[in-house]
């Protein structure tokens, strides 16, 4: 606590002892020793009580100044006019009871505590569809402002695929990054472990680049939930307070947030969904750039990352070649495609239409 607000403690229990000390001796019968105890006493027990008081203040401040934070101010506005409309009514409710003499003095208190409960829970739940109401109707982002923001969590952020994401414009709305992910980035870009810190870093420099981006609408939350520990925990009760979806990579946290009612835009999900479709027969370019598990395999990636396997491609390592598309498996880990190069299967074709010119004409 801070020393002058004790100090001001002290003060007042010292006056406060005095002053009972003062007042005491008349009733002790001028006996100073006990009128000095009863000071002391008194003194003692005012300023611990001073103290007490002072700690619940402060933690009641504290915890208004949090809530201030997390609220917005439009939900601040739909709270105080829903609570002005709910008294408002409860007055018209209970004014034909005041002509009862004592309890109708109940029934309009009653009324107006409850009217007026009922139209802040209302005003704050609803604020976000009622200022919406206020817009002009051709006003396109009012629906994108209010109700489709997306909390950004710290491996959507390290992934740094999201900023791809969101320069194409699928994302609508705005993206929140609070600042508790902010700091835990920060503890992560300083750990001992390489492989951390660059994780760390890397999520810092994203989230840089978005931030100095004009065509990306970012909004650092600073607010925070002291009375939650984890990160994650903090991250769905940002959501449920904004009514907003969560940017995620992490798997544990997607199906937390799925059970407690809250949208989840899955990075991993969408990047399988966007990825090219393949059929057998088809051919593509791709760069060889490693062996493959079998004698003879080259291997190669696409731009999406779907690893492609080439039958008799070890000799061209580290060259474009074009293939032929054999098969497509799908994967936990994700798709693998086999192909043979064109050339060979464009002889093997051949091959096959010449034994069925064959077959046909004996």
């Amino acid at each position: 606590m801070n020393k002058r607000l004790i100090v001001l403690f002290i003060l007042i229990s010292v006056l406060i002892g005095t002053w009972a000390g003062v007042m005491s001796w008349g009733y002790l019968g001028g006996n100073w020793i006990l009128s000095a105890a009863v000071g002391l006493a008194v003194a003692l027990g005012s300023f611990f009580l001073c103290r007490l008081t002072g700690l619940y203040c402060k933690k009641g401040w504290d915890y208004f100044n949090a809530a201030m934070d997390r609220t917005s101010v439009e939900v601040l506005l739909g709270g105080m006019l829903g609570m002005l409309l709910g008294i408002a009514v409860g007055f018209i409710l209970g004014y034909p009871f005041v002509v009862i003499d004592v309890a109708g003095e109940y029934i309009k208190f009653f009324s107006f505590f409850a009217c007026g409960f009922l139209g802040l829970t209302i005003g704050r739940k609803k604020a976000y569809d009622f200022m919406n109401l206020l817009r002009p109707n051709n006003s396109k982002d009012s629906v994108a402002l209010y109700r489709n923001d997306k909390v950004l969590d710290t491996s959507a952020i390290i992934d740094g695929r999201i900023y791809d994401v969101a320069l194409s414009g699928f994302l609508e709305g705005q993206l929140v990054v609070p600042a508790f992910v902010i700091e835990e980035l920060r503890h992560i870009a300083d750990s001992s472990d390489y492989i951390r810190r660059s994780k760390g870093r890397r999520g810092l420099e994203i989230l840089s680049k978005m931030q100095k981006h004009p065509g990306i609408k970012i909004w650092i939350y600073e607010g925070d939930f002291p009375e939650e520990r984890e990160v994650d925990m903090k991250l769905l009760r940002l959501c449920k307070e904004l009514d907003a979806s969560i940017v995620t990579n992490d798997y544990n946290l997607n199906k937390v947030a799925e059970l407690q009612g809250i949208k989840v835009l899955n990075v991993n999900e969408l990047t399988n969904a966007v990825k090219v479709i393949v059929f057998p027969g088809e051919t593509m370019k791709v760069n060889v750039i490693k062996e493959g598990k079998e004698d003879g395999q080259g291997v190669g990636y696409l731009e999406d990352g779907t690893m492609v396997v080439v039958e008799n491609g070890q000799d061209e390592i580290g060259q474009e070649i074009e293939v032929m598309v054999t098969s497509v498996f799908q994967t936990a880990a994700g798709r693998m495609i086999f192909t043979r190069k064109s050339k060979e299967g464009s002889r093997i074709n051949q091959t096959v239409q010449k034994l069925q010119e064959v077959n046909m004409f004996g």
